[in-house]
């Protein structure tokens, strides 16, 4: 029997110092390659065959090779290193060009073509708060830019150094714990710990800091594993089950911020009437206003024992929003996990998770549930275990109203173990000139089908293009809309058309323009039109008393 083809997808780490190390996810050992299922689907959406994965179009796994100076002075770069030590201070180019990238689809392109814009001058791994607050004064007094790498997982050209200037990396030394208050069940955290760090912190209390208990952050978005907690605060994030425990800013009680006009300590009240929050104008600012060194974060008891799984099937989209609509509104509790996928990512879905022709597939087929027309629902439940089941039991009872068939646990525990894993599946695909790429939206319960019809026609408007769609983040008032996009591209320009054509799709059809990606540089030209230009002056103003000399992440948000 003749053996099937499988492409020769990269299973080893990416060069050392080469753009592959860059703009590669994740773990440089990570991988997670499209299996058969998808493969086939692939090919045959894309008019491919087997000959077409033979050879790469690109892999980027050639060395960096620039020869950029700093358009820093000498004596400006030694005072960072008398500063911080010689040893948290590089003029390497590597190592510029590196924490000058995020991971959008567009830096990747560049990368692959060994083509590199604009880098910082220097990075610098501040050690502690006192550090920052000098450079901070020193910058603003050289008029020298400043920008803040956390985790490195921006998808909107968070910290592109448009205008030069030096790199602060916070998760090298500003990684710890500073306070754990069961009492108040919060903790201070500094802003560069990274998520897997914390959580574990946090899920060994009784251990570490003699806590009665184990908690949780209830923060996870698909970055959690690459990303730090002051990025999930400046950029608005949203986690996996934020349904249940609520949005990054939602998490946070108070903050310290070091900014050019002077540090703002925030107060950790649960709630305050003084005024107008400042705490709530630092929220989302993505680094225009200054440097969050550290947050009073709000911790959740971690009782993973309690949990509880389900997945359901819908006859069609409409079912699946009305009955994620009335579990929203229910009043009866929040699942965690809640997310329901559209027609053809469920049919995308099945394959990636291994339950296309599965006895569960069967039994969809048999009663019914027609592909490309049937809708998937995953979900979970957290807290106090009467609690947990109660979801559960609310849940069922709304979805079997709406037609749904229950699916038992075995798919949200398909989708679980790899939740982190997906973007893993990007470089496999560029490697052979296929891209994917996402944005998202926030929506009302009465605009999503509008939303969703008129972003789905535009994106199906470019022949054979792939778009998924899903909503992950469930208020009483609406969710939001996430749209994953797969097309056989390899030019940037195209490319970029298309994605600011889809983002000026989203904002005439009605939805915001990000629930939790944040602005960046990628999409602030829309921000006038979306806020209206009273709201934009307000941030503008704001801007100018915190940053009177615009070195605070220059040309992002606004």
């Amino acid at each position: 029997m003749e053996k099937s083809f499988t492409p020769n997808w990269i299973n080893q780490a990416p060069v050392p110092g080469s753009f592959r190390s860059i703009f590669k996810y994740g773990d440089p050992n990570g991988f997670k390659h499209p299996n058969k299922k998808l493969y086939e689907e692939l090919k045959n959406h894309f008019q491919l065959t087997d000959d077409d994965f033979i050879e790469k179009e690109s892999t980027g796994n050639e060395l960096v090779d620039i020869r950029q100076k700093p358009e820093l002075s000498n004596e400006q770069i030694n005072f960072f290193i008398k500063l911080c030590g010689a040893e948290n201070v590089s003029a390497k180019e590597y190592e510029r060009l590196k924490f000058s990238t995020g991971k959008t689809l567009e830096e990747a392109l560049l990368l692959r073509q060994g083509k590199i814009e604009k880098i910082t001058d220097l990075v610098v791994h501040p050690r502690n708060k006192k550090e920052i607050a000098e450079m901070v004064k020193y910058c603003n007094t050289e008029k020298i830019p400043v920008y803040v790498y956390g985790g490195g997982s921006s998808v909107n050209l968070g910290f592109y150094p448009e205008k030069g200037g030096i790199t602060l990396v916070l998760s090298t030394h500003l990684n710890k714990i500073t306070e754990f208050n069961e009492l108040n069940q919060t903790v201070k955290v500094q802003a560069g710990m990274m998520g897997p760090e914390f959580e574990h912190a946090l899920n060994n209390a009784d251990k570490l800091y003699h806590a009665k208990h184990k908690y949780t952050c209830g923060h996870f978005p698909q970055s959690f594993e690459y990303s730090s907690v002051g990025g999930w605060f400046v950029t608005l994030g949203s986690g996996q089950q934020s349904s249940y425990y609520g949005d990054a800013g939602n998490l946070v009680l108070a903050v310290e911020m070091i900014s050019p006009s002077g540090a703002i300590i925030t107060k950790d009240y649960p709630a305050m009437a003084t005024g107008p929050k400042i705490l709530d104008i630092i929220k989302g600012s993505e680094g225009i206003f200054g440097i969050i060194v550290e947050l009073t974060w709000k911790i959740y008891r971690y009782m993973p024992e309690n949990r509880q799984y389900f997945s359901f099937i819908f006859p069609t989209w409409q079912s699946a929003v009305a009955a994620a609509r009335e579990i929203s509104q229910g009043e009866f509790g929040m699942p965690a996990v809640f997310r329901i996928s559209d027609p053809e990512e469920t049919h995308h879905g099945l394959k990636l998770y291994g339950i296309e022709d599965t006895i569960f597939d069967k039994i969809m087929s048999f009663r019914g549930f027609k592909p490309m027309q049937r809708c998937l629902f995953l979900g979970t439940a957290d807290g106090e275990k009467n609690f947990a089941k109660n979801i559960k039991k609310q849940v069922r009872k709304i979805c079997k109203k709406h037609g749904a068939m229950y699916l038992t646990a075995y798919p949200v525990k398909k989708w679980e173990p790899g939740r982190y894993r997906d973007p893993y599946l990007r470089e496999d695909l560029m490697d052979y000139g296929i891209i994917i790429d996402t944005l998202e939206t926030s929506v009302k319960w009465d605009n999503l089908h509008q939303i969703h019809e008129q972003c789905r026609a535009y994106v199906k408007s470019r022949p054979d293009t792939i778009c998924m769609t899903h909503a992950s983040h469930f208020y009483p008032q609406g969710t939001n809309l996430y749209f994953i996009f797969i097309m056989k591209e390899s030019d940037r320009a195209a490319y970029l058309k298309f994605q600011r054509g889809l983002i000026d799709e989203i904002e005439k059809s009605g939805g915001s323009l990000s629930h939790h990606h944040g602005i960046g540089r990628m999409i602030k030209q829309w921000m006038p039109k979306h806020l209206g230009d009273n709201q934009v002056d307000v941030l503008r103003a704001l801007k100018r008393h915190f940053d009177p000399n615009d070195i605070m992440n220059p040309g992002a948000l606004i």
